[in-house]
């Protein structure tokens, strides 16, 4: 349990999260700490779902398939020693395909494939400030997934190292499935998301 009399007004590292107890999920952007919340079971069912369905496309593909709750470093620069890196994040799914970013307790850099699903505390976070690290460090493919009004938006980096604009679908829409540019062959179908009855 968090001690509720926390400053969190400070600077923080990821020095100052392993010295939290594990139990306590956080997220840092530019030294500026993020407790966060339980997830619900709508969101946990969601995360089950990609789970299965990404775990059997990469079967024995060199991608990793790695779920929070994990510590992803994002270095300010590559010799930066981890315990001064000031912005880590815990994505809800994420896939590796460069196995030296793989460590015992975290992963050190960019993943290839990032999906978070929001929830009404992440929703601004997870759309701007994580949108703009995940932008800014390299990450190949940015879903967002929005269980409750069952939405997803898929932004694909491009070759001048911003997102391109996104690609949307909406339940009961035309063409609900959108297609993976980094995983052949995982898609999300708008239709399977539980929200937007």
């Amino acid at each position: 349990m968090a001690d509720p009399a926390l400053d969190l007004s400070g600077y923080w590292t990821y020095r100052d999260l392993k010295e939290r107890p594990e139990e306590e999920r956080w997220e840092l952007i530019d030294g500026e700490a993020y407790l966060m919340s339980s997830p619900t079971v709508k969101h946990q069912d969601l995360v089950v779902s990609l789970t299965v369905a990404l775990h059997g496309l990469l079967g024995d593909r060199r991608c990793r398939l790695l779920i929070a709750p994990l510590d992803i470093l994002f270095p300010a620069d590559p010799g930066q020693d981890e315990d001064e890196v000031d912005t880590v994040l815990q994505p809800d799914l994420i896939v590796v395909c460069d196995g030296s970013k793989v460590r015992e307790r975290h992963v050190r850099g960019a993943p290839d494939l990032v999906i978070e699903i929001l929830s009404r505390t992440t929703t601004k976070r997870d759309l701007r400030d994580k949108f703009a690290v995940y932008e800014k460090h390299g990450v190949r493919e940015y879903w967002i997934v929005d269980p409750e009004k069952a939405w997803l938006t898929r932004f694909v980096r491009t070759a001048e190292g911003r997102f391109d604009s996104g690609e949307t679908r909406i339940k009961g829409m035309k063409g609900d499935a959108l297609l993976s540019t980094v995983i052949e062959g995982f898609s999300i179908d708008a239709r399977e998301l539980p929200g937007g009855d």
